[in-house]
């Protein structure tokens, strides 16, 4: 899955700093990046950077708002027929194409409390999948929409957090292109295929139930 329209500002040059800023923050970390780094990555003097985006904290949170905003159109095209419904992988699609090259900064991001307004759109997309999902389960949901919602954005997001040992496991980075087409195939499976059939997680909820 791919942006089918750019942003109108992708080949400006605070686009450039905007993908600059992801890669050192990525690769680096918030407190090793340089304002200076970032310029010469993208081409521009340090000044350009300051006018465009401020302190170098403004820059993070212009990242954190321009991959939630990529998140958000792909899950619009999704909806628009471009890309898997919801049995298909949905907003977990759309999640792992917006991320793309950016999963270095996602990571270092959400493992350091960052990443706000990313972790939050994707909880409100959950919200919005979950919301047509709920609609077809023969059994009423026990617990609220938003409570899933943050743990399956958690859930989606802890990848990103623990590639090395994903990594590890399967044999390939799956940071890469290669890793991605390996590791598709893998959550469609466990989101489509649920661990305990229906009657099994009415005991374990009447296990829960004793246990309080």
């Amino acid at each position: 899955m791919t942006i089918t329209t750019p942003e109108p500002d992708d080949l400006t040059a605070r686009a450039r700093i905007r993908d600059a800023a992801l890669r050192h923050f990525g690769e680096h970390g918030f407190e090793r990046t340089t304002i200076r780094g970032i310029a010469e990555t993208a081409g521009v003097s340090s000044g350009l950077v300051r006018h465009h985006f401020g302190a170098k904290e403004d820059l993070r949170d212009a990242c954190d708002e321009h991959l939630a905003a990529s998140l958000q159109r792909l899950n619009d095209q999704v909806r628009e027929g471009t890309g898997a419904g919801p049995e298909g992988g949905g907003h977990i699609g759309a999640a792992m194409a917006a991320f793309g090259p950016y999963r270095r900064y996602v990571a270092r991001a959400l493992s350091e409390g960052r990443a706000t307004a990313l972790f939050d759109k994707l909880v409100e997309l959950s919200e919005q999948w979950l919301a047509e999902l709920d609609s077809k389960r023969p059994d009423p949901p026990e617990v609220s929409r938003r409570d899933r919602a943050i743990v399956a954005a958690a859930m989606a997001l802890s990848i990103s957090v623990l590639h090395q040992h994903v990594s590890r496991g399967l044999g390939v980075d799956v940071l890469t292109q290669d890793g991605a087409e390996v590791l598709g195939p893998i959550l469609l499976d466990l989101y489509s295929h649920p661990y305990l059939s229906p009657d099994e997680a009415i005991a374990y909820r009447e296990q829960l139930e004793k246990g309080r």
